[in-house]
């Protein structure tokens, strides 16, 4: 992500050796490659770390393995070393089968892994990568955050508000219902896009554009910046309305 360059290009002090690490690549280790593809583009010294619970799909992958690209198996108690922390942690899709409340156990045990100031990207995509919402999760000193959530669509599916419902992360997917802030937050973006589009912006990308500047009026936690409407993202900060009890903070700690 461009607003993450800063995060993949640091190489002071343990920078220097921390690692890209994604969680759970499934059958083929296609997702892992491309990530390092692309994250190579701007840290060309980049290591990269997939991580998949079965043995064998582990072993499978460690056909691609090259001096900065490592497969290993393991969970959510991530297979590092000590001298390898890592920047940047992506786990989809891994929790659907788990209890909402699990999450933030979840949450705390990878964002152990992570160098202060790291990022934890943590939520559900279609098959295709089409459509897409993530927790981000800075790790502090002593905690993890949430620090705000991602929409994003490549406007496969076409495109309306609701259609980013499905593909909550797994604490929240639950929660759209009527008189609770997530439905609420969707309720102002179907506001917005129909605005846009009774007013002629018919093109899915365009609407989209629009859309999300109107609801940034009726809503301060809507990022502005151009970039990110532009293709097809939507960043909203900060996310203590949607959270309860203060569970948006989670003590990063070793698994019990």
């Amino acid at each position: 992500m461009r607003c993450e360059r800063a995060l993949l290009e640091r190489t002071d002090g343990p920078w220097a050796h921390a690692v890209f690490v994604d969680v759970g690549f499934g059958e083929h280790p296609w997702t892992t490659l491309e990530a390092a593809a692309a994250f190579r583009e701007v840290n060309p010294g980049l290591a990269v770390v997939g991580v998949e619970l079965e043995a064998h799909r582990a072993e499978a992958a460690a056909g691609h393995a090259d001096a900065r690209t490592h497969f290993r198996q393991g969970g959510f108690a991530l297979p590092l070393r000590p001298d390898e922390p890592a920047r940047l942690i992506r786990a989809m899709n891994l929790l659907r089968g788990y209890p909402p409340e699990r999450v933030p156990e979840v949450h705390g045990m990878l964002g152990q892994s992570l160098l202060p100031g790291g990022l934890l990207v943590e939520g559900s995509t279609d098959t295709e990568g089409a459509v897409l919402v993530a927790h981000l999760l800075r790790r502090t000193e002593e905690e993890v955050v949430r620090e705000a959530m991602l929409f994003h669509t490549d406007f496969h599916r076409g495109f309306a508000p609701i259609l980013f419902r499905d593909w909550l992360p797994r604490d929240l997917r639950r929660s759209v219902k009527p008189g609770t802030p997530i439905q609420a937050f969707f309720d102002a973006w179907t506001e917005s896009w129909t605005e846009a589009r009774a007013e002629g912006h018919t093109e899915l990308r365009d609407a989209f554009r629009e859309s999300v500047l109107r609801l940034a009026a009726r809503d301060a936690r809507v990022s502005t910046e151009p970039w990110l409407a532009d293709n097809g993202y939507l960043l909203l900060r900060p996310l203590s309305l949607w959270e309860r009890d203060g569970a948006h903070r989670t003590r990063a700690h070793q698994p019990h």
